[in-house]
């Protein structure tokens, strides 16, 4: 399988059917803090519908499917703001919606999907983990699976990165979150439609950093020693067959962060900007402000805001929640 990238008249065409549906076109603001030879900017998807970019793939795979296939439902797996996206999606477009989560999944995220009228199943996290693999698990009977990685889903996401070429065209890198790889690369084939030489940057906890070790090995692996953190919205055990012909060769490099770097980052980010992240969400700002980034005008892609109280409180004590 060759190299691959989501077309950009299905970006395009992803973008038009998105201004029909209930999701808001989210702000680019700049940071407010002095960084020298950095302008770093904010796509503030934690600002989206249910605080996640999620919901753009969401509602463009639901709206892409047909009749007989709403009439059976949807189904998915997800850490927790994927199901937000499609349990919300589901319930405008009247479809019925079921999601695997693992068991880790913080209570603020299921606490939010219960409130949408999704069954919920939970289960460890290697179960989870091998229905995304599988695009199925037990007891989803005619139910459509909507994966993360399809081609829809990365279609709507990529709308992101239209957005962020409308209002910062000379923009010289994009960074995102890496978790299952769908955001990126809706995001990375849009810009790379625009200007091949606009730099998108991955990035990764050091608990779980699949796309680093796969980009230098030139071939999709897994991450053998892979652990939970607070950053439950990113970080999986290797890197998806099927989104490897995409982020081989769209990413051009992932950058691997501490779990205190993307706590200080959220920090930053409520004290600068009045802005509430999750681990996922500020893990593209603590990737801007390390000396792994090279200077120039840089957007920072900050995936989503649903964060427990409990583990906020906890960073802004100046501490890492376990």
């Amino acid at each position: 399988m060759g190299e691959q990238m989501i077309e950009l008249k299905d970006l395009e065409f992803a973008g038009k059917n998105m201004q029909d549906s209930p999701l808001i076109r989210t702000p680019l603001i700049a940071l407010n803090m002095n960084t020298p030879g950095k302008k770093i900017y904010l796509k503030c998807e934690n600002l989206q519908k249910f605080g996640s970019f999620k919901g753009r793939g969401a509602y463009h795979a639901i709206t892409q499917l047909t009749e007989e296939q709403r009439a059976g439902g949807i189904c998915g797996a997800s850490a927790g703001n994927f199901a937000q996206g499609l349990g919300f999606m589901a319930n405008q477009l009247n479809v019925s919606c079921q999601m695997l989560v693992p068991d880790y999944i913080p209570q603020t995220k299921l606490s939010r999907i219960l409130e949408l009228d999704v069954k919920i199943k939970k289960v460890p996290f290697t179960q989870w983990w091998d229905a995304i693999l599988s695009r199925t698990y037990d007891g989803i009977g005619q139910s459509t699976f909507i994966h993360p990685c399809d081609y829809n889903v990365m279609a709507g996401h990529g709308t992101i990165g239209l957005e962020i070429l409308e209002d910062l065209p000379d923009v010289d890198t994009v960074i995102c979150p890496y978790g299952s790889g769908g955001l990126i690369t809706g995001v990375s084939s849009a810009l790379k439609h625009h200007n091949k030489s606009i730099k998108v940057l991955a990035c990764e906890p050091e608990t779980a950093t699949p796309l680093h070790v796969s980009l230098k090995a030139g071939k999709p692996l897994a991450f053998e020693n892979h652990r939970s953190s607070f950053v439950d919205g990113m970080g999986g055990k290797n890197v998806l067959e099927e989104i490897w012909p995409y982020v081989s060769h769209l990413v051009d490099s992932s950058i691997v962060l501490s779990l205190e770097e993307i706590a200080e980052a959220i920090r930053i980010l409520i004290n600068r900007n009045s802005l509430v992240t999750e681990g996922a969400g500020a893990a593209p700002l603590a990737a801007a402000l390390s000396n792994k980034v090279p200077n120039g005008t840089i957007v920072c892609v900050l995936s989503g805001g649903n964060i427990d109280s409990n583990k906020l409180v906890t960073i802004l004590n100046g501490q890492v929640p376990t």
